[in-house]
Order: structure tokens, then C-alpha cells, then sequence
């Protein structure tokens, strides 16, 4: 009875640190994905800004002579509307529930499952 318990004890934590070496395995890849998205983001806005930027002193200075005033409040018309679509997005986004840990739930649920059989 006794060997009994202690290979029954033995399995419940062999299964407990499978399951957390799967949810190490769940985060560590969670934040490599975030790592390089927040990356990719942020070289992408610095040469965006860069090239609207630039755009924006070309389209003053083409329009220098006859409506540079007029070019740069529809430049900041644009950029702000630009913005605010941008904000939306991301609060419409920041909505949507992430899947992180869904595969540990499906396995523990799963040995939930088999544990009551």
C-alpha cells in the first residue's frame, strides 16, 4: 500500500514539473515574441517619422510661395488623424484576450480528466 501511494506521489510531481516546465517554455516564448515585435515597432516608427518627417519640410518648401500655412495645417490635420486612428486600434486591440498559458490549461484540464476516470 505504501509503494503504492509513493509511485502515485512520484507521478503527480513528475506531471506537476512537466506542466511547469511547459509554462516556463509558454512564457519564455511569449516574451521573445514581445521582444522582437516591440523591435521591429520601434525601428519601424523612427524611419516613418524620419520619412514624414522629411515629406512634410518637402511639401512646405514646395508650397513655400503660394501656401506654406495652408500645407502645414493640413500636414497636422493629417498626422492627428493619423493618430487617433493609431489609439483606437491599439485600444481596440488591447481588448482581445491573450492565449498565453492556453496550452498548459488544455494539458491540466486534460490530466484532470484522466485523474477522474
Amino acid at each position: 500500500m505504501l509503494h503504492s501511494l509513493r509511485a502515485l506521489l512520484a507521478t503527480l510531481l513528475a506531471t506537476l514539473r512537466t506542466r511547469g516546465e511547459l509554462l516556463q517554455v509558454e512564457l519564455e516564448e511569449e516574451r521573445l515574441r514581445v521582444a522582437g515585435i516591440a523591435l521591429f515597432a520601434i525601428a519601424g516608427a523612427i524611419f516613418l517619422l524620419l520619412g514624414v518627417m522629411l515629406l512634410s519640410f518637402f511639401l512646405v518648401l514646395l508650397f513655400w510661395d503660394s501656401n506654406r500655412v495652408l500645407m502645414a495645417g493640413l500636414l497636422a490635420f493629417v498626422y492627428l488623424a493619423i493618430g487617433a486612428a493609431c489609439a483606437l486600434a491599439a485600444r481596440r486591440r488591447s481588448r482581445v484576450k491573450s492565449k498565453l498559458f492556453a496550452a498548459s490549461l488544455a494539458e491540466l484540464g486534460a490530466d484532470g480528466e484522466r485523474l477522474g476516470d
